[in-house]
């Protein structure tokens, strides 16, 4: 039997993988199945009603704020028009765009607007199942005594290691792809039946495309730090150590950057560069800093987060963390 099959039965072999994969389908299984229910199909009568109802609210508001007017004049010269002020005629006034009609229509899932968080969905709850999954495929035989047997068979070090992070990717990659083809699906049906698929452009698809494949891209980094690092620690519980550390490292740096009044403290958050990864950029804002303007106010300076500076980040650390733990199975005694 070669190396590559053997792996790859040793993977679905294990309980922790099969309750994994099986916990996965469910999450995703309800948070598809909340979005149908909380969902529905918009009729033309509802809409009718939402204009209706859109239009009352405004031709309220809109003599409310006529009688105000009338009042604030009114009140020129006598005590009350401290709380009126003196320029009447810049009382706020409505206008039919602050009563768009859609605010009143009941949740429908509009596939174009609203399947990009489904994607990201996607790709947090994959690529946590692929970090615990990787690092329990290796750190078990590394606590089992597994790995050193396997050493006795094939007395080729980084081609057992290499073997073994090659077909736990490969697998992960073929099983994201066949999960985010049903998912897509699925979420097109929801969009049928509970909402609308209106302006779906090739345009459109080809955003959701490449967001899916940055969606991917994280699924196989999350799986191969999870390998990695319990490689390097020949436990499963290095990989786990190491992410509750990282974790307890983010919280100090930012309340340090805060103390310290850095700028952009949430620049320093990795949850952060991770949205800016799947949705192209992220804004953060200097709160400590003001160009004031005498139209719009108080201006903060502002830092872009892109997926470019997250993609060669996570790049970065991937190299870095998977080389040490193939240096180190060369290197370190196996005992």
């Amino acid at each position: 039997m070669s190396l590559a099959r053997a792996e790859s039965r040793r993977l679905f072999k294990r309980r922790f993988t099969k309750f994994l994969m099986v916990g996965v389908l469910l999450v995703l299984g309800a948070v598809a199945v909340g979005v149908f229910f909380s969902n529905e199909k918009v009729t033309d009568t509802q809409i009718a009603q939402a204009k209706a109802d859109a239009d009352r609210d405004y031709r309220s508001n809109l003599e409310q704020a006529a009688r105000d007017k009338e009042r604030c004049i009114a009140a020129q010269g006598t005590p009350e028009a401290a709380n009126w002020g003196t320029d009447c005629e810049n009382l706020y006034t409505p206008t039919p765009e602050d009563f768009n009609y859609v605010w009143y229509l009941p949740p429908s899932f509009e596939f174009r607007a609203e399947f990009p968080d489904m994607i990201s969905v996607f790709a947090v709850v994959l690529a946590a199942a692929a970090f615990l999954i990787g690092a329990s495929f290796v750190g078990a035989e590394w606590n089992s005594g597994g790995m050193m047997n396997l050493l006795l068979w094939r007395p080729q070090r980084l081609r057992v290691l290499g073997t073994k992070l090659a077909v736990f990717l490969g697998w992960l990659i073929s099983g994201t792809l066949l999960l985010a083809a049903v998912w897509t699906g699925l979420f097109r049906l929801i969009a049928e039946f509970r909402g609308t698929t209106d302006k779906l452009t090739s345009g459109v698809w080809q955003s959701l495309g490449l967001m899916g494949l940055r969606g991917l891209a994280l699924v196989v980094v999350g799986g191969a730090l999870g390998f990695a690092l319990a490689s390097l620690g020949r436990h499963t519980g290095m990989a786990l150590g190491a992410l509750i550390g990282i974790g307890a490292v983010q919280i100090g740096v930012y309340v340090m950057a805060q103390l310290a009044k850095l700028a952009y403290p949430d620049a320093y958050l990795v949850p952060l560069w991770l949205f800016a990864w799947l949705y192209k950029e992220f804004v953060v804002e200097d709160y400590a800093s003001c160009d004031f303007s005498s139209t719009a106010g108080c201006e903060y300076a502002q830092f872009t987060m892109t997926w470019q500076t997250a993609g060669t980040a996570m790049a970065a650390l991937v190299v870095v963390i998977v080389g040490a733990a193939m240096w180190t199975m060369r290197k370190r005694d196996i005992t």
